[in-house]
């Protein structure tokens, strides 16, 4: 995730030299520098993570869950006071942040297509965060997509629909690939209609300004052979399925938070 965040931030007209990153691999430093970024490993230089932090105001924990508070225990004595810490780590709450970090904490929620500036981030404040320090990470994030700033009850389950929203596209477009190989069309043909259709329908939501209800009718008519497959998708109880995927998402994200 932080990968598809710092791509998103070095879009044209962003200003990236003032963005330091760190990681644990030297390898992984040496590619970001290659491509004008400004890195260091911790494999490198032990005290990368306090060089990075020297004039940072907002700070991006891009690490897994599990690795949350022991990075944010870590850097604590080396980061400014005003600085704000922003957790991309689903599960981990806003309370226990702040047991570790006396500043400002703020949870967002962030998805792949932020890679190409197309993401929806979700955004939750702690309770000693300054109206301009929400300003400030709100309009970080607005340069990779489109941000929501929500209650922390509801951030789990946000997450449980942009950040893991685009695995379940890509999962039915697996899904659509297998079977159109199957009805012998070859793979490149295969790639043309499923990709092709995705990406259409996509952009025509975008463009129409139409609901996705209003077109979906339009291309359905009765009694034809949308309406058969729409059928066999309402005999499944596709609605309930997508609920209880949902449902799973959201009470996995809370294990993560106890773990």
């Amino acid at each position: 995730m932080g990968g598809a965040i710092l791509s998103g931030l070095r879009a044209p007209g962003v200003d990236v030299e003032s963005i330091r990153v760190t990681t644990r691999s030297a390898t992984s430093a040496a590619k970001l520098r290659e491509d004008d970024v400004q890195a260091w490993s911790l494999e490198e230089k032990p005290e990368a993570n306090a060089w990075a932090l020297e004039q940072a105001g907002i700070v991006v924990l891009g690490v897994k869950p599990y690795q949350i508070l022991e990075l944010l225990t870590e850097i604590a004595p080396h980061a400014n006071a005003d600085a704000v810490m922003v957790s991309v780590a689903a599960g981990i709450t806003i309370e226990s942040m702040e047991s570790v970090w006396p500043g400002a904490v703020i949870r967002a929620m962030p998805n792949t297509p932020s890679r190409i500036g197309k993401g929806v981030t979700g955004m939750s404040t702690g309770s000693r965060v300054s109206a301009t320090q929400t300003e400030m990470v709100e309009s970080l994030f607005a340069t990779i997509g489109e941000v929501l700033v929500v209650p922390q009850s509801q951030i789990n389950a946000l997450g449980a629909f942009s950040g893991s929203g685009p695995a379940y596209v890509y999962f039915f477009m697996e899904k659509f690939l297998e079977v159109a190989l199957e009805r012998g069309f070859s793979e490149q043909q295969a790639e043309v209609l499923v990709r092709g259709t995705f990406s259409g329908a996509l952009t025509l939501l975008e463009k129409s300004g139409e609901t996705p209800e209003a077109l979906r009718t339009a291309v359905t008519s009765p009694g034809g052979s949308t309406r058969a497959a729409l059928d066999v998708f309402d005999a499944a109880g596709l609605d309930e399925i997508i609920r209880e995927a949902t449902t799973a998402a959201i009470a996995r994200a809370v294990e993560m938070a106890g773990e």
